[in-house]
């Protein structure tokens, strides 16, 4: 599915006009977004939660030259499915 399907479904399922719904998206994909970068979580219960981990430095290697790299620490977001969620597509 992919952004417009995904917009054509919530506005059948809520009778938002699909204009609407797409608002709608756009303004629940900003609100995670700002929320992980200010270091908080979205906790959806019996969906899951979209948190950020940090990623440690490493070393890496350069795959074309063979010559070993240094990868810089970085925070990664994750979403982590809830029990609810996980069973529905497991079942």
């Amino acid at each position: 599915m992919n952004k417009s399907e995904l917009i054509t479904s919530i506005s059948e399922k809520s009778g938002l006009t699909k204009k609407d719904a797409e608002v709608a998206l756009k303004a629940f994909i900003e609100t995670v977004e700002e929320t992980l970068e200010n270091g908080d979580k979205v906790q959806l219960i019996g969906f899951g939660t979209f948190e950020t981990r940090k990623r440690a430095a490493r070393m890496g290697r350069n795959p074309r030259t063979k010559e070993e790299i240094e990868i810089p620490e970085s925070t990664v977001p994750v979403f982590k499915p809830g029990k609810e969620f996980k069973d529905r597509v497991n079942k």
